[in-house]
């Protein structure tokens, strides 16, 4: 099995770091918050306990972590065969990362980001190996998730992409190519959606919960936009949908205020506590209302 470098102990890091554990890959699972790694293997455990429950497969919880090791230092990644980036979209911060990552990790790695809106070929820039750099868009729950999207930069050669493609099988995903553009097809549409829905909710058109159950009971989406964004993070919504209006200078584009006052207060959606809606706790199964999306005083963060 090959030995991967999850670099980011978030929500989706820890997310990718159980889903390649669990199919018997090796890991090295890297922030530079040693809280954050501890925090990860304790969410992945207890995923790996309540799978089943969930209906999902089941997971030995004990292999599963008995494959990941952590660590704050990225010349931990020295021998990882690819190298898979997690961390927050932002582009000041993933320039210095890859800047560190090239300069340590092992010249036939194959680097893959995962990101939600910037370019790969953009990102590819950054290294000394646009050949080997691919893209792909894993969605949350990454291990509950079917698909993802995959995107070659314009440099990416065919040995790396079928690279990423035989371990994305190995983990049970579909691989969906999409050309390299910036927010690719997913994000490129749903981060609108959620935006604008934002807007209804800020304008005082409807609550939170009324939009959403517009979408639920209309078009029978699973979950409405705004249960979506306290999924994935109103945070990272945030951050995606301002990559989008400085890459198109599109005013369609421009994030909604109530977006970045959420994510100034920390309500940040399921794995701070609160978004639109507030949550017992990140695995919380009914949320409620929360003030209709308005920021307030914010919960405890809890990642």
């Amino acid at each position: 099995m090959t030995h991967v470098g999850v670099v980011g102990a978030g929500v989706m890091g820890a997310g990718v770091a159980q889903n390649l554990a669990q199919v018997g890959h090796t890991v090295t699972l890297v922030d530079n918050d040693p809280q954050a790694t501890e925090r990860a293997l304790g969410t992945i455990e207890m995923n790996c306990r309540m799978s089943r429950m969930l209906g999902g497969p089941e997971i030995d919880a004990d292999q599963t972590l008995a494959r990941i090791r952590t660590g704050t230092d990225l010349a931990l990644l020295t021998d990882a065969e690819i190298v898979i980036e997690n961390i927050t979209e932002n582009w000041d911060l993933k320039r210095a990362l890859y800047l560190e990552l090239d300069a340590v990790v092992q010249p036939s790695a194959v680097f893959v980001a995962n990101t939600s809106a910037i370019p790969i070929t953009r990102l590819a820039s950054l290294t000394g190996r646009p050949r080997q750099f691919v893209g792909v868009h894993f969605m949350n729950p990454v291990p509950m998730k079917p698909a993802v999207e995959i995107i070659p930069g314009h440099h990416t050669d065919q040995d790396a992409l079928e690279r990423v493609r035989t371990l994305l099988t190995s983990m049970d995903k579909k691989a969906i190519p999409v050309n390299d553009a910036c927010g690719f097809v997913s994000n490129r549409v749903l981060m609108l959606t959620v935006n604008e829905a934002a807007f209804l909710v800020y304008e005082g058109v409807a609550t939170a919960e009324t939009v959403d159950e517009v979408f639920r009971s209309c078009f029978g989406h699973p979950m409405g936009p705004l249960e979506t964004a306290d999924l994935i993070g109103v945070d990272t919504i945030l951050y995606s949908i301002e990559v989008l209006y400085e890459h198109f200078a599109d005013s369609k584009y421009r994030p909604c205020p109530l977006l970045k006052k959420m994510t100034d207060a920390g309500l940040h959606g399921r794995k701070s506590g609160e978004g639109f809606y507030a949550y017992g706790g990140p695995a919380a199964a009914t949320p409620r209302p929360s003030q209709n999306g308005k920021a307030h005083t914010p919960v405890t963060a809890t990642r």
